[in-house]
């Protein structure tokens, strides 16, 4: 997508924005607003015909994820995937925002006749016609939808998904609480705090923090356990336990913005043309799906879950550069002790092989 493309369509999603304020009385709660901003149709961040994924900015792209970074990402996790469809007694995968179907693409080859079909459930049309080109190898197994089906058996993923789901953002004045939202200001967005009777589950807080809660990811959780039947869940992604995303030193929240392989924390700027993430509070995706009848399999960094699942041997038995980069996938000041994954069942037994060693189950 060309710049002038670009700034056209970011200058309608600001139109729209403008509109859904005023229609709010002027203002708009921020989970709306970052709604609006990813994922309206053909404007939003993900709904519009920009690159997200890639290893290297010169590609156009705004981020790397872990399969984009290391196809032995996914050798690693189809051992678990394997170990959780024969579980299951089922054939099928259920993955959620499948990106650029690079995942997908690993599971597929490395897991073969194990897989019957292969569901996508995604939102955005334009990444769906790049998932259907990268997947065409495995066309007659992959299928796609825009809604949950009704029932759901076998092993179900998630990768940087929890992240991109909005988040509502409380500020604490010394004595009482706000909900952030945005309001205009002329030709730009801008803050604007209202009370609110909403508060973080737990935490002591200094005067001028600005947290996240996340009732959309909960719900999706909840609304998730309704539709598994025989079904394993894995969602991989970055955030901290409860005790650790609440605490007081992290008075700034966690709301970031990436574009160009490049981290910003202004989200009301350059609307629909940069992600907006926030890390995940594991304890509360946790207790919502025990909430709602689901067992927790498991929950640790993700070296520690690749390395369980045998990323160590494929990294020795990987060439040069293809070590290097898997490296990242596990080191400390990388993605193996900021990103966690946490395991989900139900009507099935699982001792998951991914949180054999290190469960930090009792953490959350």
């Amino acid at each position: 997508m060309g710049e002038s493309q670009s700034a056209s369509l970011s200058a309608l999603l600001q139109q729209r924005l403008r509109a859904a304020i005023a229609a709010n009385d002027g203002w708009l709660p921020f989970d709306r607003f970052m709604t609006l901003a990813l994922y309206e149709p053909g404007l939003g961040y993900y709904a519009n015909g920009s690159r997200k994924f890639g290893a290297m900015p010169e590609s156009g792209s705004d981020f790397v994820t872990a399969p984009e970074m290391s196809p032995l990402f996914g050798r690693a996790l189809a051992v678990q995937v394997a170990q959780a469809l024969q579980a299951c007694g089922s054939g099928e995968i259920w993955e959620f925002g499948a990106g650029s179907g690079a995942l997908a693409a690993q599971l597929l080859g490395e897991l073969g006749d194990r897989v019957s079909a292969y569901h996508v459930i995604e939102l955005s049309g334009d990444l769906r016609e790049r998932q259907a080109q990268r997947l065409g190898p495995w066309a007659g197994r992959v299928h796609w939808h825009d809604q949950l089906p009704e029932r759901m058996d076998g092993v179900l993923l998630g990768n940087e998904v929890l992240d991109a789901m909005p988040v509502q953002l409380l500020h604490w004045d010394g004595q009482c609480w706000f909900e952030r939202g945005v309001a205009t200001a002329g030709a730009a967005f801008a803050w604007q705090d209202r009370p609110t009777p909403l508060r973080p589950p737990s935490g002591d807080f200094v005067p001028g923090t600005v947290i996240e809660i996340h009732p959309q990811a909960e719900a999706f959780v909840r609304t998730l356990a309704s539709h598994m039947g025989c079904a394993a869940a894995f969602f991989i992604d970055y955030g901290f336990p409860e005790a650790e995303y609440y605490h007081p030193q992290r008075s700034g929240g966690t709301l970031m913005c990436h574009r160009a392989h490049r981290s910003d924390g202004d989200p009301l700027a350059d609307v629909g043309l940069k992600d907006i993430t926030s890390h995940v509070n594991f304890s509360g995706i946790a207790l919502a799906a025990q909430d709602a009848g689901l067992e927790v399999l498991g929950y640790t960094s993700q070296a520690r879950f690749l390395i369980n699942c045998g990323l160590t041997a494929l990294i020795q038995a990987a060439a040069l550069q293809q070590r290097i980069a898997a490296q990242r996938l596990i080191h400390e000041h990388e993605m193996g002790e900021l990103f966690k994954v946490v395991g989900l069942a139900r009507g099935i037994s699982l001792d998951a092989l991914g949180f054999g060693s290190g469960d930090r189950s009792h953490r959350l």
